[in-house]
């Protein structure tokens, strides 16, 4: 601010110089003209009217003097220094009519040997000088105050604001997850970062909830069957134990055991689904070729349990994925439709491409999901249905595997039955989160 006040105050006083200096050498001109058509005697009374004519004679400054310094006209009084001609225009005091007068002049030296000088008391032009330089220093003092208030107002203000958020910070890690920061009124960066940090801690709570509910039921869906081995093998433990029976126990444990990894697989898949690192390993899959090799693994299943497996597929469906995932997502629909919908039933799996989406469809006519429960089948371990075999990690590794591709899972009654789509978006068209 100060240097920009200090460029205008130069530049307002260099304007009022140059328009004085203009006005110098242009009067210098004139009576040089004057001089050389007229001569001395002349050009002196030309300026002892110019003097009198009471136009600018409070400001005006002349002198015509003789080679030996003799005045002829004028109203300065003459000076050795003064009878030198000057290299452009100068500044000096002079001796104006008997007083002293800090005056802006050029100095001629005419063909004759006589000097001629013409010029311009600069009293107002100080005036006017110290007139402009206070208000541009006053202008800066308030410049600088306001630029103090405003710093302090910022200040506190910023304060104001980052403290809230380091006091919901503060809160959050004594444990409160349930706080968030209170966001004003106003739509600054503020509101939008307060918003956004919200937001955050929406998805920290729910992941939280997602960890806290997870571990409770893998702890209880691990201590039942643990328990059971436990006791299977304390029974074939005791001493004469019929060798059947320990052979039977044996059995049972391995079986089990064989039930808990599955879990286990299941929850890593999930896990690295979720985590997104396979999502650069991601290049150019067939949906149709997924969908093909799907069925023709199923089919015995799907005649087994007496259910009509049809196909049903657009030409090039092609995605950006990771195909053994995606087949995972596949097999774990079909494998729910298969046996959740009952004997006699139809499921049909499908592919279908949109201008810029391609979709994975499994629809069956079974008894399909009430409305209210098809927001929960997604949770892990979540089951409709405890007399039908399986862990309830199906559905939730079709939606961590949707996710993990920047695809929907949608889950829509089929009038009857359910139909399950996962849309991608088409080759060409996928965007990184």
């Amino acid at each position: 601010m100060m240097v920009l006040l200090s460029v205008l105050y130069v530049q307002t006083i260099g304007v009022l110089q140059n328009r004085i200096d203009r006005q110098l050498v242009s009067a210098s001109h004139r009576m040089v003209s004057h001089f050389e058509a007229y001569g001395p005697e002349r050009l002196a009374d030309d300026i002892t009217e110019t003097l009198t004519d009471g136009v600018n004679s409070d400001t005006e400054v002349y002198l015509l003097a003789t080679a030996a310094g003799k005045k002829m006209a004028g109203n300065i009084a003459v000076s050795r220094d003064l009878l030198k001609p000057t290299f452009g225009i100068v500044e000096k005091q002079v001796l104006r009519d008997g007083r002293i007068s800090y005056s802006r002049f050029r100095t001629e030296l005419l063909a004759d040997g006589s000097v001629l000088l013409v010029g311009r008391d600069m009293r107002d032009q100080k005036d006017l000088e110290q007139l402009v330089g206070n208000a541009l220093m006053a202008a800066a003092v308030v410049s600088v105050l306001l630029a103090i208030i405003g710093a302090i107002v910022f200040r506190d203000q910023l304060e104001s604001r980052v403290g809230a958020i380091r006091r919901t910070a503060a809160q959050i890690e004594a444990g409160d997850l349930t706080q968030r920061i209170p966001v004003s009124g106003k739509d600054d960066e503020f509101a939008r970062l307060s918003h956004d940090i919200n937001l955050m801690l929406d998805r920290i709570e729910i992941l939280m909830d997602g960890v806290r509910h997870v571990s409770n039921t893998i702890a209880h869906n691990l201590r039942t069957p643990l328990s059971r081995i436990r006791a299977k093998l304390e029974v074939a433990s005791r001493p004469g134990t019929d060798p059947a029976q320990v052979a039977q126990a044996t059995t049972f444990a391995i079986r089990e055991i064989e039930e808990l990894t599955i879990v286990f697989d299941k929850l890593l898949q999930i896990a690295e689904a979720e985590s997104g690192a396979r999502r650069q390993a991601f290049q150019p899959v067939s949906l149709n070729d997924i969908v093909a090799d799907v069925v023709e693994l199923y089919e015995p299943v799907a005649e087994e349990k007496g259910v009509e497996l049809r196909v049903r597929m657009d030409e090039d469906v092609m995605a950006a994925g990771d195909k053994d995932l995606l087949a995972s997502a596949v097999a774990n629909l079909l494998d729910n439709a298969i046996k959740y919908a009952g004997s006699p039933a139809r499921v049909t799996v499908s592919t279908q491409r949109e201008s810029d989406t391609v979709s994975l469809v499994v629809q069956d006519n079974g008894p399909g999901i009430q409305a209210i429960e098809r927001s929960k089948v997604g949770t892990r371990f979540f089951r409709l249905n405890r007399r039908v075999p399986g862990y309830g990690l199906g559905l939730a590794s079709v939606t961590a595997i949707a996710s993990l591709h920047n695809a929907s899972l949608d889950l829509d009654d089929a009038g009857p039955g359910l139909v399950a789509r996962i849309t991608l978006p088409r080759l060409g068209k996928m965007t990184k989160r």
